[in-house]
């Protein structure tokens, strides 16, 4: 059988052409697409997790290993699809109206996907209503949204405003995070879960869900 520790560290070290090309042999091979998830990608997120908030790694060295895991992520789906595994939830994320900055975002779509969820990737710039439209239409049970600037931070508030007038709020977990923000904000505006760090997203996710 095929070793796998080099998936393992391919995407640890944010090589993403050996990890797409470990992947697609393994999967000519025979390898159940799950096994090559929990047992060898989920971990080297977390791990990669780990080095970021022990201050071992940085956001470019962040950046290259979700890239290494989107790419082999990419040619799994599909069959996780075909074989009706399912991805843990959908989560929508997003950086709220004004704001412009989506490294940050980026950074949490890659640790959440990377953790098993099913991302939708609604981008800068997030109305209200957009995130209203992605639990209507779309089946987010998860927004996270995103903020970098102090100005953009009552976004957040609007669109747990117009979650609930729109009728959704109670169907949805709300998680917030960037820069400015803080627990006690999060507290303030209502939502379901904060982290100050994308490496933090997964566990808040989990926790939300509860």
């Amino acid at each position: 059988m095929q070793d796998l520790k080099p998936l393992h560290n391919a995407i640890l070290t944010g090589d993403a052409k050996t990890a797409k090309a470990i992947t697609e042999k393994a999967l000519a091979d025979g390898i159940e697409p799950i096994i090559l998830v929990q047992d060898h990608m989920m971990p080297a997120m977390a791990e990669v997790g780990r080095r970021f908030e022990c201050n071992e790694y940085f956001v470019p060295e962040l950046l290259l290993a979700g890239r290494a895991m989107k790419g082999a992520l990419e040619l799994i789906r599909p069959r996780l699809t075909a074989s009706g595994a399912k991805p843990t939830a959908r989560v929508a994320v997003g950086t709220v109206k004004g704001d412009l900055h989506d490294i940050g975002k980026n950074l949490v779509a890659a640790m959440l996907e990377g953790g098993g969820y099913e991302v939708i990737d609604l981008g800068v710039n997030v109305t209200p209503e957009q995130f209203v439209a992605a639990v209507k239409e779309k089946g987010a049970q998860i927004l996270a949204l995103s903020a970098l600037l102090t100005t953009t931070m009552p976004a957040m508030k609007t669109t747990m405003d117009a979650l609930q007038s729109a009728g959704v709020r109670q169907q949805v977990k709300v998680l917030v995070g960037g820069a400015p923000i803080t627990q006690k904000y999060a507290d303030e505006i209502g939502a379901d879960g904060f982290s100050e760090s994308a490496a933090g997203a997964v566990s808040a996710a989990k926790k939300a869900l509860g």
